[in-house]
């Protein structure tokens, strides 16, 4: 039997390491998180993992839970 880790678990090998993209406004910094548009795999939605661990884990969202993450923090760092 599976665990439900290995269900939602998404592979590294599995998003093209052109896919993977850094803010601009990290300018060289290695304390990022890298996102990467998952929209063409069968799981859809939105990659993020650590920029100084390319290899570990990787987090998966849906676009809107996402999109409503971003917005959120946006508006603390205004």
């Amino acid at each position: 039997m599976k665990s439900v880790r290995d269900k939602t678990a998404l592979p590294f090998a599995d998003i093209p390491e052109s896919a993977w993209k850094k803010a601009a406004a990290s300018a060289g910094e290695s304390d990022c998180v890298e996102v990467a548009n998952c929209a063409y795999t069968p799981r859809k939605g939105i990659a993020v993992r650590d920029s100084k661990n390319p290899q570990g884990p990787i987090l998966l969202f849906r676009q809107e839970s996402f999109s409503a993450f971003v917005s959120g923090v946006d508006g603390i760092c205004r």
